[in-house]
């Protein structure tokens, strides 16, 4: 490179420049701007974020943290305090910030990132991956996939556009990595360990009525206020049975698939101020697969009520017992596991990192919202009284919570009426 070429470059150019400028032999090890390093833009800078972000940085080597993005700026700068921990694997700098609902799209039109870190309110994930997959970046997405049916279908079409152009899609289903879950499940499906499985039991009860829950200021705009308190509002977090309880939704669909039909009911008793949004507290459901095999499924968040999470799958030969904490199997192969244990959160992203490095792209954006869409059905069921067939709401809903363009700005923006059963209508 001629020394014209340097004058006036930032540190940063500087080093881009030098790395380019290498890249043939480095060869199929050479990423974004010719580097053998990883880098990633991180969408998305509240809490669970913070918490997967770490999980990249402590747990894969060979990478590095090199955009932020959001539409809160003290979200952001709450993120640069807490990386400031890693050292040289951050090299952020305040133009490598962007804020605003415009903020993703200024991330992936950048020819240094690899990856991108999806961790938004749900309500923008659909079009945030598509964007992503469409600008050629490796995904990371938090749960859940989307909070409508046309969310869905878009990260379907995603799904197969990114198989096309060889691009890696992981996601935040921890359980599908946890060493417990994988050696519990594998039993249960190759090793005939609870026998043929005539039903299911699964349960997200949670005694905190506040997660996420911040008392409006007097200078936040309506959709300030809902992004600040996003699980509260259907359009952004598809409620809590959609948000949480997919957790739950996605184990059941490892084992059996996703179901025919579902039936369920829910309410609003413990919130019933304003301030809480427009969600439900508590949700019940009746999944129905084939061979007459039913799967109970339950959720709330009730200030002081019983706190349980957990699956259960019950076969003709015992019972699958599955939590976070651990999981046993009961009946004639009794067996429990005690074997070593991680929460998933930093295996993730060594899997997805590994799968861009070797060239051998894993995408699970498809099972992800399958997932999700079980969840969604759920609750639509609730919401409408309804019973609904799964392949209708993945195939024919046209429910759609994305506000229009003109409204992703900081100003008014109505909240939706809470829905009530028997005259809610299904779209």
């Amino acid at each position: 490179m001629s020394p014209k070429r340097w004058k006036g470059m930032s540190r940063r150019q500087f080093h881009r420049a030098v790395v380019g400028a290498g890249a043939l032999a480095l060869g199929s090890s050479a990423y974004a701007g010719g580097s053998s390093t990883l880098r990633a833009a991180w969408v998305g800078t509240g809490s669970r974020g913070s918490r997967d972000v770490q999980d990249f940085l402590k747990g894969c080597d060979g990478v590095e943290l090199v955009a932020l993005a959001d539409v809160l700026p003290d979200r952001i700068k709450n993120a640069r305090n807490m990386l400031k921990q890693f050292g040289d694997k951050v090299t952020v700098t305040d133009d490598d910030c962007y804020v605003g609902f415009d903020a993703c799209d200024k991330v992936l039109a950048r020819d240094d990132v690899d990856i991108v870190i999806h961790t938004t309110p749900p309500g923008f994930r659909p079009q945030h991956i598509e964007a992503a997959v469409e600008a050629g970046k490796h995904v990371f997405a938090e749960k859940p996939a989307a909070v409508d049916a046309t969310g869905i279908r878009r990260l379907f079409k995603a799904h197969d556009k990114a198989e096309q152009k060889g691009l890696s899609i992981v996601v935040g289903t921890q359980q599908r990595r946890m060493p417990h879950y994988v050696e519990l499940i594998r039993r249960v499906q190759e090793d005939d360990a609870i026998g043929d499985i005539v039903g299911a039991d699964i349960a997200w009860h949670w005694g905190n009525s506040h997660w996420h829950f911040h008392n409006r200021q007097p200078d936040w705009s309506d959709m300030e206020w809902q992004i600040r308190c996003w699980p509260y509002f259907t359009w952004l977090s598809g409620d809590h049975v959609v948000e949480q309880h997919l957790h739950n939704c996605d184990v059941v669909n490892w084992v059996l698939g996703t179901p025919n039909t579902c039936l369920a009911r829910g309410g609003r008793i413990a919130r019933r101020e304003e301030k809480y949004g427009n969600i439900y507290d508590h949700f019940s459901g009746v999944f129905e697969y084939d061979n007459e095999i039913r799967a109970y499924s339950g959720a709330s968040q009730i200030k002081g009520g019983t706190g349980t999470v957990y699956e259960r799958l019950i076969g003709t030969k015992g019972t699958l017992w599955v939590n976070r904490g651990g999981g046993r199997i009961t009946g004639e192969n009794a067996w429990e596991y005690e074997g070593p244990r991680h929460d998933g959160g930093q295996k993730q992203f060594q899997d997805l990192c590994a799968a861009i490095r070797n060239d051998k792209p894993v995408n699970e954006c498809r099972r992800f919202a399958e997932s999700t869409a079980i969840a969604l059905t759920e609750r639509m069921s609730a919401y409408t009284g309804q019973k609904l067939k799964y392949d209708w709401v993945v195939n024919s809903s046209q429910e759609n919570l994305t506000w229009p363009d003109e409204k992703m700005r900081m100003g008014e923006l109505p909240v939706r009426p809470v829905r009530i059963p028997g005259e809610t209508k299904l779209v």
